[in-house]
């Protein structure tokens, strides 16, 4: 079997003729209530394995910010059968590749291994699940290498502390996403070996979990190993689905400014966004495109290239999926600009979108460039095992891979306007604004 991009040729139910995704993705879950998804590619010279776990900042209690973010490094420190450092040497003494990743919404963990080291990947990775090795000394030495990534990725680089300040600025200090995934290095401090290790019963386990194989596999290979190394394990119940949190757009044009090192005085704009599961998500990353993607983009033209207001523009939004979303532009000033000669041009440019959409051609190369990007990040197995980990998390159907460019494909001027319309309105945005130190606004 072979993962393949089939080109449509139009009918009923593909009317533009566009690229149809036919990945084969096979579903299914164990008696404990891992979920597996084996994405067979015959082309592929390797397998990647991902583990996502529904676990992210956002699970963390009051007091407890951190602990997503503590885990991604303790479990690398050692389980039952397996010593401190060992999981990672030993992948990478076979040719393997290993990393992690933390978020609001889920951790994961991931590997990319030729087809003869799969049984190790897996049987290290069941291993850390079941028994990992959660003892004070790794707590203390793996809380000492958090705070040293805080100083060296945070509190020491220019616009270090962007994210947080986004945070605090679009919700509430008691909400789930009112904090960044590093966490609080005073909660950190306090943090008992009880704690972290309640934590790690309860959401590092089946359950909670979905293990993507994408690669050189078949899907009774994948069955076979995943129950094979995974299938033993205790069937606890899982954690309630989370609880969702949405917020009222903003009122009053919140503003946040700061005075820090930085090279340039910098403006970011943000609106409050639907969640990621919401029917108008893929249209807003699509507007944020038109506005900010490449030289012909609107606020390319507007600030950069033709203006020459701004050193930079760009815009994305968060991906957030517990209730609502933040979506943000940002632009840098150049030398002798102040921030609200930044702010006119994006307002006008969302003005007319609204009013009267894109143009055909813009949309067309605004499609495009997604389309391009996306296909791109999908032909590394360890990126497309990522990308069904994350649709099956989050939208319940790993087989969403197939289908979101058609989605994307449908997308009409119209509807690009009424999200404009809807989710960007001037009266709805919160400003942060980044000062050079002695700097004016």
């Amino acid at each position: 079997m072979q993962s393949m991009l089939q080109l449509g040729t139009g009918g009923p139910n593909n009317p533009a003729g566009v690229h149809r995704l036919q990945y084969m993705v096979d579903d299914t879950r164990l008696d404990n209530g891992l979920r597996v998804v084996v994405n067979p590619d015959a082309m592929a010279p390797g397998v990647a394995v991902n583990l996502w776990y529904r676990v992210g900042s956002a699970d963390e209690s009051p007091g407890c910010t951190g602990f997503a973010h503590l885990f991604e490094h303790l479990m690398f420190a050692g389980s039952r059968n397996v010593e401190n450092g060992e999981h990672l040497a030993a992948l990478q003494a076979v040719g393997g590749s290993v990393n992690a990743t933390t978020s609001f919404d889920r951790t994961n963990y991931y590997e990319t291994v030729g087809p003869h080291a799969l049984d190790l990947a897996l049987w290290l990775e069941a291993d850390r699940m079941s028994s990992l090795n959660v003892d004070q000394t790794n707590l203390d030495t793996q809380r000492e290498v958090v705070k040293e990534e805080k100083r060296q990725r945070y509190d020491n680089v220019p616009y270090g502390d962007q994210l947080e300040l986004l945070l605090a600025l679009n919700f509430p200090s008691a909400h789930p996403y009112g904090h960044p995934t590093i966490g609080s290095m005073a909660d950190l401090d306090a943090a008992t070996l009880d704690d972290v290790q309640s934590f790690y019963r309860t959401w590092y386990q089946p359950a909670a979990a979905v293990l993507t194989l994408s690669g050189s596999i078949s899907v009774e290979q994948g069955r076979d190993l995943a129950h094979q190394h995974f299938g033993w394990l205790p069937n606890r119940p899982a954690p309630a689905s989370p609880v969702e949190y949405p917020l009222p757009q903003h009122q009053g044009n919140p503003e946040m400014v700061v005075e820090r090192d930085v090279p340039r005085p910098m403006l970011h704009l943000c609106w409050r966004t639907p969640k990621l599961t919401h029917p108008d998500r893929l249209a807003v990353d699509l507007l944020l495109a038109l506005l900010t993607d490449g030289q012909s983009s609107r606020l390319q033209r507007a600030l950069v290239r033709d203006t020459q207001l701004a050193e930079g523009v760009g815009g994305y939004d968060m991906g957030l999926a517990r209730g609502g979303s933040i979506g943000v532009i940002s632009t840098r000033a150049r030398d002798g600009i102040e921030l609200d000669r930044l702010a006119e041009p994006v307002l006008e440019v969302l003005a007319d979108l609204t009013h009267h959409g894109p143009t055909e051609p813009e949309l067309a190369r605004a499609k495009a460039g997604f389309e391009r990007q996306w296909l791109s990040a999908l032909a590394p197995v360890e990126d497309r095992a990522d990308q069904l980990g994350f649709y099956a998390t989050h939208f319940d159907d790993p087989l969403r891979i197939n289908s979101e460019l058609d989605e994307i494909e449908r997308l009409e001027p119209t509807d690009i306007a009424r999200v404009a319309a809807r989710w960007f309105k001037p009266d709805h945005r919160a400003t942060l604004r980044y000062l050079t130190k002695g700097g004016a606004a």
